[in-house]
């Protein structure tokens, strides 16, 4: 049987920061769904799960959406638009967290703030604010130092 060259790229190659993510976050959520959520472990698992998503959501988003200005997102591709395809296709990425975002707060909002599901999506929303928070702030500020910066 031929060896695989190390420049092969599987599935895993490919995508395995999102595909180990993914299967962390699953770790969180089953635990969390075997334990008392009203515990402080309990707690700590829900807000692992809204945690490991977020870092989930990013690493996928950012993958495939774009935002002008921004050194995590992928850069816009240079076609020409409409001025109002243009500006959607610059800010791809603050748009996508933005229409989830809503999508979580939406759910959120309809459900019990106390029961299990309400808590873990309470932590949803909360780290959605935080993504859309770092986007525009890596746009306009820097860290020396820091690569991205």
């Amino acid at each position: 049987m031929p060896k695989r060259s190390r420049t092969s790229h599987g599935v895993f190659a490919e995508h395995s920061l999102s595909i180990i993510v993914g299967a962390i976050w699953i770790v969180w959520l089953v635990l969390y769904l075997r334990v008392d959520e009203r515990t402080h472990i309990g707690a700590f698992f829900g807000n692992s799960i809204a945690d490991w998503l977020g870092t989930l959501a990013f690493i996928v988003s950012t993958k495939y959406f774009s935002e002008v200005g921004s050194k995590e997102s992928r850069a816009p591709r240079r076609r020409r638009h409409s001025p109002l395809l243009g500006f959607f296709s610059q800010h791809s990425l603050t748009l996508f967290i933005i229409a989830t975002g809503i999508v979580w707060a939406v759910v959120y909002a309809r459900s019990d703030a106390e029961s299990k599901a309400g808590q873990v999506l309470g932590n949803i929303v909360s780290e959605w604010g935080q993504l859309l928070a770092l986007i525009i702030m890596t746009k306009y500020f820097r860290e020396v130092g820091s690569k991205e910066s």
